[in-house]
């Protein structure tokens, strides 16, 4: 059987997940839901009603750190995970801070606020808030990143973990219409760019694009005109609810 990833690509957790899968070479079907409009059996299979799920022949899982180390385990052939202890180590580190204090800032601080919050659920964007955490939070993050770049190349030796963790987030981040300043941060800007053109990281966001102009609904339909395998069946929902925040 093919595996099955549950989540559109505007996620940036879906989009580190399928690039692992293409660079693993594994098949897969695809339900992008937005998972605000996750039905009931969604929530029964994510309880924290998030996305990515993947589901193959042994498997239910929903956390797309969880997901990648299982495909290493099972499919070790074109690793994501460098093979000296250290710097497997480092990329764990780095993944680890992509999906929490990367995500926070822009994803549940930016993104959401500009695009999830008013477009799903109508709520008003928090400008004072927008500002506080372009002036503190985001200065901070992207401090720390430039502080870990090489002058070329990937983050750990060869693209890895490290690359599908960070890399994604900077489409959304762009989506809330945030542009860092790179001559602030040359060695991110530089990073980024080819972490976007030697995956398919960058062709994704371009999809996730697409994606956020049209509603949710119709996104199945988009998908399956741009060449995806999308399931025939969904756990999508027609109206929204939300997720579970984790303090």
């Amino acid at each position: 059987m093919k595996a099955k990833v549950i989540g559109g690509p505007a996620s940036p957790y879906v989009r580190k997940v399928l690039t692992a899968l293409h660079i693993k070479g594994i098949e897969f079907t695809i339900d992008p839901i937005v998972p605000f409009f996750g039905n009931d059996a969604f929530g029964r299979i994510s309880p924290l009603r998030r996305i990515p799920v993947y589901i193959d022949d042994q498997v239910t899982l929903c956390d797309s750190s969880v997901i990648l180390q299982y495909l290493e385990d099972r499919w070790p052939e074109e690793s994501i995970y460098p093979k000296d202890v250290s710097a497997r180590a480092h990329a764990r580190w780095l993944e680890e801070f992509g999906d929490t204090r990367v995500g926070d800032v822009f994803i549940w601080k930016l993104f959401f606020d500009a695009v999830i919050a008013p477009a799903v659920f109508g709520a008003e964007r928090h400008p004072e808030q927008r500002a506080a955490v372009l002036a503190k939070d985001l200065p901070d993050v992207m401090d720390y990143l430039e502080s870990q770049m090489p002058e070329d190349g990937f983050l750990c030796g060869d693209f890895s973990v490290a690359e599908l963790a960070l890399a994604p987030h900077f489409a959304n981040l762009a989506w809330a219409r945030v542009e860092p300043d790179w001559s602030r941060w040359p060695k991110t800007g530089a990073w980024l760019k080819r972490a976007n053109e030697e995956s398919t990281l960058g062709e994704l966001a371009k999809t996730g694009a697409q994606l956020l102009r049209i509603p949710p609904l119709q996104h199945r339909e988009k998908l399956t005109e741009l060449g995806f395998d999308v399931t025939t069946e969904t756990f999508g929902a027609e109206k929204p609810r939300p997720g579970v925040r984790l303090s």
